[in-house]
C-alpha cells in the first residue's frame, strides 16, 4: 500500500497584536480545512503566527507573549486537533521556561497529544532575542505513513539541522517560517537545496503580514518545486508519496546520485574533523 501524506500549508495572516483572536482564527481555519479537504492529514501553520506578532511590528514584548509548555495554549491546541482528528503543526510560539524564552514549534496528533516540541536551534541573530534550543531538532512518526522532522525558519540556512533529521529517518521536513524580508528569495533556493541534499520532501510554510511574507514552498526529494504560494493568504495542498523518498535514496537523484546513502555509509572521517575543532560558543555571564 502506498504511503501517502496529504499536507495543507496554511499561508495565513495573523490578527495583528491579538494572540487570542489569532487562536480563534486558527480554530476557524481548521474547521474550514476539514470541510474543504476531508482527506488531508496534516495542516502546517507558520512560525510565530499564534503570537500575532511579526518582525516589523513588535506589538508586545516577547516575554509578555510567552507561554508555558504544557499550559493553557497547548491544551487548547490539543483540543482543536482532537476535534478535527488531524495532525496539526501549529507553527511556533514563544515558550517561557524559567528566565528564558524560546521560539518553540509544536505538533499535535489527531488524539490531541503533543507529538513533537522543538526549540529553534538558530534564532535569527542579531534580530531575534530568543535563547537557542539545547536539543537536536526532533523527528516524529505518523503511523502507517512515515517519519517527519521539524525545524524552524532560520534553521534552514544551516545544512546540519536538516541533515540531522535525515540521518534519523525523516522523509518529510516540516519547516514553519516567518520571513518578510528580501532574503525570502534565498530561502526558496535553500529549501530546494535541503531537499536535494537529504533526498526528502521539504514543506516550508511562511506567514502573510502587512509588509512582505508569503511565497510558501514545497519541494520533492529531487528538488522539484511542487507548490509555491503568492503573497496573499492561500491554502496550499499536495499529496506526498513517501515511497518516492525511499526510491530516490536507494536509486539516486535522477537515478544517479545516492547522496544520503553515501553520506551514511561511506563518509571519510576527514569530513567531520572541522566540526570537532570548531570554537566553543561563548555564553554570556549572568
Amino acid at each position: 500500500m502506498a504511503r501517502l501524506l496529504h499536507v495543507i500549508g496554511v499561508q495565513s495572516r495573523p490578527v495583528p497584536g491579538d494572540p487570542a483572536a489569532t487562536l480563534e482564527k486558527l480554530e476557524r481555519e481548521v474547521t474550514t480545512l476539514g470541510a474543504s479537504f476531508p482527506e488531508a492529514q496534516l495542516y502546517v501553520f507558520p512560525e510565530l503566527w499564534l503570537t500575532g506578532d511579526h518582525p516589523f511590528r513588535h506589538v508586545s514584548p516577547m516575554r509578555d507573549l510567552a507561554e508555558p509548555i504544557p499550559g493553557p495554549l497547548t491544551k487548547r491546541l490539543g483540543a482543536i486537533a482532537r476535534r478535527a482528528r488531524r495532525w496539526i503543526c501549529a507553527g511556533s510560539i514563544y515558550e517561557r521556561a524559567g528566565d528564558r524564552v524560546y521560539n518553540t514549534a509544536l505538533v499535535f496528533s489527531p488524539k490531541g497529544e503533543l507529538a513533537a516540541r522543538y526549540r529553534k536551534l538558530y534564532p535569527w541573530m542579531p534580530f531575534e532575542a530568543c535563547a537557542p534550543g539545547d536539543e537536536p531538532a526532533p523527528v516524529f512518526d505518523i503511523p502507517r505513513v512515515g517519519r517527519l522532522g521539524l525545524m524552524i525558519c532560520y534553521d534552514g540556512w544551516y545544512p546540519e539541522v536538516a541533515r540531522g533529521l535525515a540521518v534519523r529517518g525523516a522523509e518529510v521536513i516540516v519547516h514553519p517560517t516567518l520571513t518578510t524580508t528580501p532574503d525570502r528569495e534565498e530561502e526558496l533556493v535553500l529549501a530546494r537545496a535541503r531537499a536535494i541534499e537529504n533526498q526528502c520532501y521539504v514543506i516550508n510554510v511562511n506567514a502573510v503580514v502587512e509588509v512582505g511574507g508569503g511565497r510558501s514552498i514545497a519541494v520533492d526529494p529531487e528538488g522539484r518545486v511542487i507548490f509555491e504560494g503568492g503573497s496573499g493568504e492561500e491554502y496550499l495542498g499536495e499529496v506526498l508519496d513517501l515511497d518516492r523518498v525511499q526510491t530516490v535514496r536507494e536509486r539516486g537523484t535522477r537515478g544517479l546520485n545516492r547522496v544520503l546513502r553515501q553520506f551514511m555509509e561511506d563518509s571519510p572521517a576527514a569530513v567531520f574533523e572541522p566540526y570537532r575543532k570548531r570554537p566553543q560558543r561563548r555564553r554570556p555571564s549572568r
